[in-house]
């Protein structure tokens, strides 16, 4: 991600769910390592290129902790890393790169202790002026909140689940949203078993702000295929950045408008997208070979595992459901 937008020194950068700091240390890296800075940008880059927010305690100290031996900020100075869910007001600045992998999970919810002592959940709607839709779904209000955020020639990418991509709804008119006041120019469709979350399936989104205008900004979505007939495990065989090297060199960070297609980097039109249902964004076209392709299976570990993500990841839907059943039972 960092790669692809590749920040520039004396611009500022936000994570609204930094967890550990991941993404400001390889934001940190990649500056320091491809600009000669002086020193007046090296001060910048210490003290004022980070704002993150993070809403679980030991993770934001975690985080400072992980900043501070990395040379970002000091015990001196203001805190890159505010304890707090970015999500409940409306941004205090503006960010010229928004670049964050928010928890996933569909909703939003707190914890109420009734009167007599026993708990229960609420689902959680943000009411903020400054989002374009009222929803619980938080992937949804992340995404919003990045809009909201950053400057009017900031730039995005945000690691979101499928199901911003196709969901209807509340999803249509973010996706609208984004395709009429943003380039939302390139979607990278992420392969399974990456993520500690068993058969999270999931992308990345880049998106430049844009002026108003009586016209959408996005006349074209680049969309990179790293899914199909590709598997990756957390233990046996882990994805590492020769994987994502035909990516970077595909989205092309020196100029982005000189891209060429490719079996697995191919371009829609916003006349493409806008004629689809809902907007869908979730777009495919290569073969699965493992489902006509009997001889050339992928290895039986393999096949066992991707049931086993399937598995996991319908329990977790349905345990959502559970979850929402629950607070409608209660309100009642």
């Amino acid at each position: 991600m960092v790669e692809c937008v590749k920040p520039e020194p004396g611009r500022s950068i936000a994570d609204p769910a930094c967890g550990t700091g991941g993404i400001f240390l390889a934001s940190y890296d990649f500056i320091s390592g491809n600009y000669k800075l002086d020193k007046d940008q090296k001060e910048f880059l210490k003290f004022k290129t980070f704002s993150g927010c993070e809403i679980v305690p030991n993770t934001a100290r975690l985080c400072l902790m992980n900043l501070y031996l990395h040379n970002i900020g000091d015990l001196n100075s203001e805190p890159p890393v505010e304890l707090a869910d970015s999500l409940l007001a409306s941004p205090k600045g503006k960010f010229d790169y928004v670049l964050t992998n928010p928890p996933f999970g569909k909703k939003s919810s707190f914890t109420i202790t009734n009167e007599d002592g026993t708990q229960s959940k609420e689902t959680l709607t943000y009411e903020r002026q400054d989002l374009w839709t009222t929803t619980s779904n938080k992937q949804l209000n992340f995404i919003q909140n990045v809009r909201s955020i950053f400057k009017a020639d900031g730039r995005a990418a945000v690691v979101v689940p499928d199901n911003v991509l196709f969901e209807g709804g509340a999803g249509e008119t973010v996706r609208k949203k984004l395709l009429e006041t943003t380039d939302l120019h390139t979607i990278l469709r992420l392969p399974t078993g990456i993520f500690y979350a068993q058969g999270v399936k999931a992308n990345v989104i880049f998106f430049d702000n844009k002026p108003a205008s009586k016209t959408p900004w996005t006349k074209e979505v680049w969309i990179y295929d790293l899914r199909t007939n590709i598997h990756f495990t957390l233990k046996t065989r882990q994805m590492k950045y020769e994987d994502l090297r035909d990516f970077v060199e595909s989205y092309n960070p020196a100029n982005r408008f000189r891209r060429k297609e490719t079996d697995r980097f191919k371009k829609f039109t916003n006349d493409d997208i806008i004629a689809r249902d809902k907007t869908n964004l979730d777009i495919f076209w290569l073969k699965d070979e493992s489902l006509g392709d009997m001889d050339n299976l992928p290895d039986p570990d393999l096949i066992a595992l991707e049931i086993d993500e399937n598995i996991e990841a319908g329990l977790e839907s349905f345990k959502e459901i559970i979850a929402s059943l629950n607070v409608k039972d209660e309100k009642v």
